[in-house]
């Protein structure tokens, strides 16, 4: 089989080889992977960023992948050949509140990810593909989507009439623009450019703003609320966002602290945090229950990702810089 294999940290040691096709033993299904997508947290795997949390040598990166059961070992029999199925990105973490043990195991982290035409999962690391996705489409969901629906439905508990605000045209921002629009929320979003701010009011946002032209954006988006601030922030941004998004968050709202594309280490007061009650909360991807709910959500509506580029395999450097670039709309992803 193909495989990209990054043999040590450092994205021209990402190269594509021919491995051994595996089998599958007790409990295991061989998955014949047809597409698998980029997240921010593959472009830093592929530099080693998460250091000691990641495999050094000889890793098969991307956490997400779709395709159709091959083969089964002994032993499985929620899954058959040809059943149209998704992983799981911490296959450990099957229900209930993360934990170490939960999380320990993560695709093109600690463990091989999906860059690669066939993969073994345990049995209980799959989700059924919902009908009406096509493997690209379906490839896109385990991180961002997930990461997504944990901030807005599961942690964030978003209702019908609340306001969100969300930051960018990203794989997660994208969906959580979505997931909110499902919901019944107002949704108001930030970019930084007029293709995407016109593409995101065509997804459902009611107000963009372009944080270039508007930088004191928290300020304008309270004032989009008469002053009150809006119910929910998705934050991705990390450093360079977190103090415009208390700015823009109501008394007693949450903060969804999702990425730090921006930096990591903020620098701002934090007594408006203390003083306002604001929920400032990490969100974790989620586990394989939460994803189930999120495709039958995802099925009963018959929603679609966003996919920005689809690259072959062979182009997975590419890609990868692609979306280190930040110049995409939606989800990078490789067809396998």
């Amino acid at each position: 089989m193909r495989a990209a294999v990054l043999e040590r940290p450092g994205l021209d040691n990402l190269k594509i080889e021919q491995l051994p096709t595996p089998e599958p033993g007790p409990g295991e299904v061989l998955v014949r992977l047809r597409a698998a997508s980029i997240n921010y947290r593959d472009t830093l795997t592929v530099v080693g960023g998460y250091g000691s949390r990641q495999k050094q040598e000889s890793l098969i990166p991307l956490s997400d992948g779709a395709g159709e059961v091959a083969a089964v070992g002994a032993d499985v029999d929620r899954w058959r050949a040809g059943d149209r199925v998704i992983g799981c990105l911490m296959p450990n973490w099957q229900g209930g509140e993360i934990s170490e043990g939960k999380s320990a195991i993560s695709l093109g982290g600690s463990a091989d990810g999906c860059a690669a035409e066939y993969r073994l999962f345990p049995a209980t690391g799959l989700v059924r593909t919902p009908e009406h996705l096509s493997d690209i489409e379906a490839a896109t969901l385990p991180c961002a989507a997930v990461t997504a629906w944990s901030a807005v439905m599961t942690q964030g508990g978003v209702s019908p009439g609340d306001i969100v605000l969300t930051q960018g045209t990203g794989g997660v921002s994208l969906f959580a623009l979505q997931f909110a629009r499902l919901a019944g929320a107002r949704i108001i979003s930030t970019s930084s450019a007029p293709d995407r701010l016109q593409r995101l009011r065509e997804l459902g946002a009611s107000d963009v703003v372009n944080y270039h032209e508007v930088t004191d954006w928290g300020r304008w988006a309270r004032a989009l609320t008469a002053g009150r601030g809006v119910d929910h922030v998705v934050e991705v941004g990390g450093a360079g966002t977190l103090a415009q998004s208390v700015r823009a968050v109501r008394v007693g709202g949450t903060i969804s602290l999702i990425g730090v594309l921006g930096g990591a280490k903020p620098d701002f007061n934090l007594a408006p945090v203390v003083m306002q009650n604001i929920r400032l909360q990490g969100v974790t991807v989620g586990s394989r229950d939460q994803f189930e709910r999120m495709l039958a959500a995802i099925g009963a509506h018959k929603l679609r990702p966003v996919i920005d580029r689809v690259f072959p395999l062979e182009d997975i450097r590419a890609a990868i810089e692609h979306l280190s670039a930040g110049r995409h709309v939606g989800k990078v992803c490789i067809a396998l």
